[in-house]
């Protein structure tokens, strides 16, 4: 079974993720006492996506954020670098018109300048490189105007919250993996990257950096989950 590690080679992180692909969307239901399920729905709320939108879900895993993405009217672009992710994800919305997948590298993606209404990413920042790199190339592949939403796991604001998630994080769920998961050294990556992602005002200052405006935040089941949401810029007037 493979297992990634915190260099996050690419190579190495989606061969953990096609390993994982068949039973990741019931893995992460279960894992997240169903919580998964409210997460997406926050995401899709902070997106605001229109009918006619054009929106690149980027980290789509097997395609469940896309689909509900596209029920709101949008085209999606369902990028992810995983073949393994994105053959279920075919398997389970291949049918749906408005989504479309697409193998891609968060920080050299395939798209024009300004070709997306919005992008998104949802619990896949986290596993990228180089996560600044790939908040400049969403920044690129979205218009002027457009918006960007991001839902990945983060700190919890409350010390006794972050205490019970450590604990959580480090006796039940690697018990729970072991019955659940197709690789259960998969989430050993998963528990160790959690801990080594930046906090939330981290994040921020990261998308401010890359170019994005408007940056804000808010916390979800307690700061256990951050949606962070920002605006791109129109250029400046000459």
């Amino acid at each position: 079974m493979n297992k990634a590690d915190l260099s996050k080679k690419p190579a190495q992180v989606s061969a953990m993720f096609d390993e994982v692909a068949a039973k990741y969307d019931r893995t992460n239901n279960i894992l997240s006492a169903g919580n998964a399920l409210l997460w997406r729905v926050a995401t899709v709320n902070a997106l605001e996506p229109h009918p006619g939108d054009k929106v690149l879900d980027l980290a789509a895993g097997t395609g469940t954020s896309s689909a509900a993405i596209a029920r709101e009217g949008a085209t999606v672009v369902a990028a992810d670098f995983s073949p393994g992710m994105i053959a279920v994800g075919q398997k389970k919305y291949g049918h749906l018109n408005r989504v479309s997948f697409v193998e891609a590298d968060a920080t050299e993606l395939p798209f024009a300048d300004d070709e997306f209404d919005s992008t998104t990413i949802s619990f896949g920042l986290r596993n990228v490189v180089r996560p600044r790199a790939a908040l400049e190339e969403m920044l690129r592949v979205t218009r002027p105007g457009g918006r960007i939403v991001i839902c990945e796991f983060s700190t919890p604001a409350n010390p006794a919250m972050r205490t019970a998630y450590d604990l959580y994080l480090n006796k039940v769920m690697p018990v729970l993996t072991k019955v659940v998961s197709s690789n259960p050294a998969s989430y050993e990556y998963l528990n160790d990257s959690i801990h080594a992602w930046p906090n939330q005002r981290t994040l921020a200052s990261w998308l401010r950096e890359a170019g994005w405006t408007d940056v804000r935040y808010r916390n979800l089941t307690g700061g256990i989950v951050a949606l962070h949401r920002a605006t791109k810029p129109f250029p400046a007037a000459e």
